[in-house]
């Protein structure tokens, strides 16, 4: 049996989490809208047309903000489409998706909509076809109290309190080729400065999100970032990254979009796929090194954090249903059947995220429901959770406090891409007003792993709970037929003696350990 260690010390503190990291998107994409969290038709859908069996899904996952409504959608929307009597607003066709956009859920529906989870917004605004104006425009109609023209229309369309949205992405993948009004990053840059300078003169307590590149595959990154900086530094608090982990053999030629085509597709064995968080890694770093370069080089005080307002893992299997038609409306758009084995590649890169949380301040898995979705919504059928939802969940109900250092000593394995491999991944979060303690770990191996961790540095310790998920098919996917496939489950692995743990963790598992803490932070 491989063995790992682990040494967890309250002196090994990285930062505290911000709320803000455990949010999802909801993008008007395929049938994430549309046949997804709203459908009036649906038995289960209550007066306003949202389905009650997605809510209560969505509910589990205590999810601070959600992102909307686009992605690349946004960059050819109208948002004056999506409010005002529904009988009165347009029908228009979405370039993005190649969707006809009924805009029976817009603006306001989305936001009555949150407010039944609960949660807060983050909004993003068109830099593609639109700009300032309309940017501004959006801005006053969301948060201003009264008395101007979209203040009183908002108030006029049965909303008389502003939503007060406190954060605003400035455009979203402006430096991809397949974006509506794509730009050079100084053509984006200015747009961008010139958009949040008008929207702080309207609303002072807004924060803003610069659109950074779109993936590492690009040849401009990380130059795009840089120059986005150098234009925006003065007026944005976040620069955006994005990633999206596939398990094809080829990462991509530079220059290549977010996505491999179709034909390149040639799959890695597991370890390989399991190890590609390191590339999410990576990516945190070269966007630090890039805010704090330009910090520097503008000898400024202000330190430029982090946005991962799209991440996620790209199933390879799909869930059976209608194949996409352009020119329809709710027709599904990569609607993954999420495995056991994506599971735990998602549960590393939410991780990797959550562990620089001294510097990424916001994260949304991307997308909700129904595209790479945490949650899947059958049309005149059931919803249900993918494999993916859970360590969400998990990580959203526990992992939120003071990020750890983990000082770790485990086994390895060979890999073609990043060569020596841990075969542990983990995480650790202190939640001192509690005075819990939440380990995570990955078990990337195929065999048993024995996990000491040492907790002598924080007094008496109780094991609270060691919840597992595996299966022993690691092709295993949650499905309509079977939708608690891949589930969690309570395991008596975990022992305590004078503050010295003993887990077992299963082979290719996913583990959160809790325990209680007597001795404060």
């Amino acid at each position: 049996m491989k063995m790992a260690k682990i040494i967890l010390s309250k002196e090994f503190k990285v930062g505290k989490t911000d709320d803000r990291l455990f949010g999802s998107f909801v993008e008007h994409m395929g049938s994430t809208v549309y046949n997804g969290i709203f459908d009036p038709e649906h038995e289960k859908a209550d007066e306003n047309g949202f389905r009650t069996d997605v809510l209560d899904l969505v509910k589990k996952l205590n999810l601070s903000v959600i992102r909307y409504p686009g992605g690349n959608f946004v960059s050819g929307f109208n948002w004056e489409d999506s409010v005002g009597p529904v009988e009165k607003r347009p029908v228009r066709l979405d370039l993005a998706w190649k969707a006809v956009e009924p805009n029976t859920f817009g603006l306001n529906e989305f936001m009555n909509w949150m407010q039944k989870i609960p949660s807060e917004p983050i909004m993003t605004v068109n830099l593609g076809t639109r700009g300032i104006d309309s940017a501004r425009n959006l801005l006053e109609y969301c948060n201003f109290s009264g008395g101007s023209f979209y203040s009183d229309l908002r108030r006029s369309h049965g909303v008389d309190r502003p939503y007060g949205i406190k954060i605003w992405c400035l455009g979203n993948e402006m430096d991809g080729s397949w974006q509506i009004g794509a730009k050079t990053a100084a053509e984006y840059g200015r747009i961008a400065s010139e958009t949040g300078k008008v929207m702080k003169l309207l609303d002072p307590d807004i924060e803003l999100v610069a659109a950074g590149s779109s993936t590492i595959r690009m040849k401009s990154y990380p130059e795009w970032d840089k120059e986005v900086l150098m234009h925006t530094y003065d007026v944005a608090d976040y620069i955006s990254l994005h990633h999206y982990i596939d398990r094809c053999s080829s990462f991509g030629e530079i220059g290549d979009g977010p996505f491999l085509d179709t034909d390149k597709k040639i799959y890695l064995n597991t370890k390989e796929y399991l190890a590609r968080t390191i590339y999410v890694e990576q990516q945190i770093k070269d966007i630090i090194a890039v805010c704090d370069y330009v910090q520097a080089l503008k000898r400024s005080k202000k330190i430029m954090y982090l946005s991962f307002d799209e991440w996620n893992v790209v199933a390879a299997k799909k869930h059976p249903g209608p194949e996409h038609k352009n020119w329809k409306t709710g027709y599904p758009i990569d609607c993954g059947a999420h495995t056991m084995e994506d599971a735990l590649a998602f549960a590393s890169m939410m991780m990797a995220i959550i562990r620089r949380a001294d510097r990424v301040k916001i994260a949304c898995q991307s997308l909700l429901v129904n595209t790479g979705p945490l949650i899947v919504a059958k049309k005149d059928g059931i919803a249900w959770a993918n494999t993916i939802f859970y360590p969400f969940m998990h990580i959203s109900m526990y992992g939120r406090g003071i990020v750890l250092n983990c000082l770790t000593d485990a086994p390895e394995y060979e890999t073609k891409e990043f060569g020596p491999v841990p075969v542990l991944d983990s995480l650790a979060v202190y939640n001192e007003e509690k005075g819990e303690l939440s380990v995570f770990a990955v078990n990337r191996n195929s065999e048993t792993l024995y996990l000491h961790i040492d907790l002598r540095d924080f007094g008496k310790v109780d094991v609270l709970e060691h919840i597992t998920m595996r299966h022993d098919n690691l092709d295993a996917a949650n499905t309509e037929n079977t939708p608690f496939e891949v589930t969690p489950r309570m395991e008596n692995a975990t022992k305590v003696d004078s503050g010295h743990t003993e887990s077992l963790l299963p082979p290719y598992s996913w583990n959160v350990i809790r325990f209680k803490c007597s001795r404060s932070l």
